[in-house]
C-alpha cells in the first residue's frame, strides 16, 4: 500500500549536521545580513517546507508572476511575495553569484544564501496588487512602505539551522513532524484551524462541526510568529489554548504553533494559509469570514469582503489539492442554550440570538464587566484578565502638551501629588527639563532632536505603563505625527490620555517666567515654538484645560476627574 500523498515527507532545505558544522566555520568569511522579525519567520518555513515548493526569496521573475497573476514564473501557484528586503547600501555591496550569510539578531547563523537577483521593487503596484489597495491603513502596506528596505534579494537558500525558540518549545512543530505524527497516530484525514485569537465557545463549536462535516480529525493550528498589531501576545494566547484543549476529544484533535508572520492580506492570504497547511499534513482547511482581514482602511470600510477569501479559495482549491471547509458565523441561541450558524436559524423572529464582538469583549474586560458562561470558558476569561487587569489597576500615561509657559510642569506636578496621595500605584513625573538633564543631555532643539527627545519619553511612559505604573509627560511637544508616535507606543500596554494645556501664545509670553519669548523675539533663540515654529493644536485631545483666571489645583482636579470618569481611578 502507498503512503498518502499528505504523509509522505517533504523536502526541506536543511543541509546534514555534519555539513551544517562545516558551514558554519566556513561562513566566518561571508558578508552577513541581520534577519529583522519577519525575515526570520519566512526563513524558518522555506527551510522547514512549509513554504514548498520555494527554494529560497523569490527571484525577480518570480516576484513579478507572484504579484500579477499569484503564480512563480514556471506556473505554479503561489500569492505571497517572499522577499529579503535590504537596504540599499547593503545591497550596492554585493555581487550577483555571491554568498551570504543570513543571521538572526544576536548574530547566529541560519542559513546562507546565494544571491541570484537584486531589484529595487514597485511598492506602490505590490501594494495595489497583494494587498488590494495601497493605504498605509493596511499593516502590511504599512510595513512595505516604512520599515521594509528598498531593495529586494533573490535567490536560493540553504538552511544551516533552525532559529531558536525558547517558549513551548514541545508544541512547535515542523511540516515533516506533523506528518510523522499523523502517520504514528493514524489520521488520514485532518481539517486545519488557523486563528490569531484566543479561542471562545463559537469557535469551539465551529471546529467540531468542521470536523464533523468532513469527518476528519482536527488540527489547531494558531499562528505565533507576527500578527496584527493590538492583538492578543501569543504568550497569553498559547495559554488560553492549552486551558481549553481538555474540551476538545483528544483521541481526533492536536495543537501544533506556527511560527508565520501574517500580511493580513485577506483573500491571497486564506490561499497562502491553505498551501501551507498542506505542507504541513492536512488535507482541509476551515476558512472563516473575513479570513485573515485587517479591519477597516483609511476611509472607513472593510479592506476585503467578508467571502472574499473563501470565493478566491474554492477557485483553486484543486489545483492546490487542499479542501476548503467554509465557515458560517457562529450565534448563541438563548432558547436553545446552544450556537446555530446565523444564516440556518428558521425562527429568527421567536427567538433571543446573543453575541459578542471582539470590540465589545476588550470593553469588558478594560472595565472589568462580566464575560458570561455562554461566550467563553472561565479558563480563558481568567487567562485574558490575568493579562488585561481592569482599567482601574492597569497603567497609564497623561500626556501634557502646549506652549512654553502655559503651565503644563506646575499642573504635572499639581496631578503627581494628588495620585501619590491616593496611592496604589507607582508615579513618575517625565517633565521637560527633568528628561533633558537624565536622558537627552546630548540634544539640542533642532526638530529632528526635539522629536527624538519625545520619541524618548514616549519609550520611557510606555516601559512605566507596561509595568502599572502611572507616567506624566510634561514636553511641549509641538507636533502631531510625533505624538501619535507616543500614543501608539503607550497603548500597546495602557490608556493614553491626552491633555492639552490650551493657554494662548499672548498669555504665555505675557508671564515668560524663564524670559524665553524675550531671547526668541530678539532672534537670540531660534525655532522657538508660537514664535518662529508651529504648535500643531491637538484635534480631539481627552480633555483641554483653561489655565487664565483658574488655579492651578482647579486645574489638576479637572484632570483627575477625567481619569476618574475613564475609569483609570476608582473614584
Amino acid at each position: 500500500m502507498s503512503m498518502l500523498a499528505n504523509l509522505a515527507p517533504i523536502p526541506e532545505l536543511y543541509v546534514s549536521y555534519e555539513s551544517a558544522q562545516k558551514m558554519k566555520t566556513e561562513a566566518a568569511d561571508l558578508v552577513s545580513h541581520d534577519l529583522t522579525p519577519r525575515q526570520i519567520c519566512d526563513l524558518e518555513l522555506l527551510m522547514n517546507g512549509g513554504f514548498n515548493p520555494l527554494k529560497g526569496f523569490l527571484s525577480q521573475e518570480d516576484y513579478n508572476g507572484v504579484v500579477d497573476n499569484m503564480r512563480l514564473a514556471d506556473g505554479t501557484l503561489w500569492p505571497m511575495p517572499i522577499t529579503l528586503d535590504v537596504s540599499e547600501d547593503f545591497a550596492a555591496s554585493l555581487e550577483i553569484g555571491q554568498d551570504i550569510a543570513l543571521r538572526d539578531q544576536e548574530g547566529v547563523i541560519l542559513a546562507t544564501m546565494t544571491v541570484s537577483d537584486s531589484w529595487e521593487p514597485n511598492k506602490a503596484h505590490e501594494a495595489e496588487k497583494v494587498f488590494g489597495a495601497d493605504d498605509s491603513a493596511h499593516p502590511a502596506v504599512n510595513y512595505l512602505h516604512n520599515q521594509a528596505g528598498k531593495i529586494y534579494l533573490g535567490g536560493p537558500v540553504t538552511g544551516i539551522q533552525q532559529p531558536v525558540h525558547y517558549d513551548f518549545r514541545a508544541r512547535r512543530d515542523t511540516p515533516n513532524e506533523l506528518r510523522a505524527y499523523f502517520r504514528k497516530v493514524g489520521w488520514r484525514k485532518v481539517v486545519a484551524f488557523q486563528t490569531r485569537n484566543p479561542l471562545h465557545r463559537a469557535h469551539q463549536e465551529l471546529t467540531f462541526r468542521a470536523a464533523r462535516e468532513a469527518q476528519a480529525n482536527l488540527l489547531i493550528h494558531p499562528v505565533v510568529g507576527m500578527t496584527k498589531p493590538g492583538d492578543v501576545d501569543h504568550f497569553t494566547r498559547v495559554r488560553c489554548y492549552e486551558a481549553v484543549l481538555d474540551q476538545y476529544p483528544q483521541a481526533t484533535t492536536s495543537m501544533s504553533l506556527l511560527n508565520l508572520a501574517m500580511r493580513m492580506a485577506g483573500p491571497r492570504e486564506a490561499v497562502w494559509h491553505g498551501l501551507i497547511r498542506k505542507n504541513h499534513g492536512c488535507t482541509h482547511f476551515i476558512v472563516g469570514r473575513d479570513h485573515a482581514g485587517p479591519g477597516k482602511n483609511s476611509a472607513g470600510d472593510d479592506f476585503y469582503g467578508p467571502y472574499d477569501a473563501q470565493d478566491l479559495f474554492r477557485e483553486h482549491q484543486d489545483e492546490m489539492g487542499i479542501e476548503m471547509v467554509d465557515f458560517k458565523h457562529m450565534v448563541y441561541v438563548q432558547e436553545r442554550a446552544q450556537y446555530e450558524p446565523a444564516d440556518e436559524i428558521a425562527d429568527k423572529e421567536n427567538v433571543t440570538i446573543l453575541n459578542i464582538s471582539g470590540t465589545e469583549l476588550r470593553r469588558r474586560l478594560q472595565e472589568g464587566l462580566e464575560i458570561p458562561e455562554w461566550f467563553s470558558f472561565p479558563e480563558v476569561v481568567t487567562e485574558l484578565r490575568r493579562t488585561r487587569p481592569p482599567r482601574n489597576k492597569q497603567g497609564f500615561t497623561v500626556f501634557f502638551t502646549g506652549f512654553s509657559g502655559s503651565g503644563k510642569s506646575t499642573i504635572a506636578n499639581a496631578l503627581m501629588v494628588k495620585l501619590m496621595e491616593m496611592g496604589g500605584r507607582p508615579v513618575t513625573l517625565l517633565d521637560g527639563d527633568i528628561v533633558r538633564k537624565n536622558l537627552s543631555s546630548e540634544l539640542g532643539f533642532s526638530k529632528e532632536h526635539r522629536d527624538l527627545n519625545i520619541r524618548r519619553i514616549g519609550y520611557v511612559a510606555s516601559e512605566i505603563t507596561k509595568n502599572g505604573g502611572i507616567a506624566i509627560c510634561a514636553p511641549i511637544a509641538p507636533y502631531a505625527t510625533t505624538r501619535r508616535a507616543v500614543r501608539e507606543d503607550v497603548e500597546d500596554f495602557g490608556a493614553f490620555v491626552e491633555v492639552h494645556v490650551a493657554t494662548s501664545i499672548e498669555e504665555c509670553e505675557r508671564r515668560d517666567r524663564k524670559g524665553l519669548y524675550k531671547l526668541a523675539r530678539e532672534g537670540k533663540i531660534k525655532e522657538f515654538t508660537g514664535i518662529s515654529d508651529p504648535y500643531d493644536v491637538p484635534e480631539s485631545p481627552e480633555l483641554a484645560v483653561e489655565t487664565e483666571n483658574v488655579d492651578v489645583d482647579n486645574c489638576a482636579h479637572q484632570v483627575l476627574l477625567k481619569l476618574e470618569s475613564m475609569g483609570l481611578i476608582s473614584g
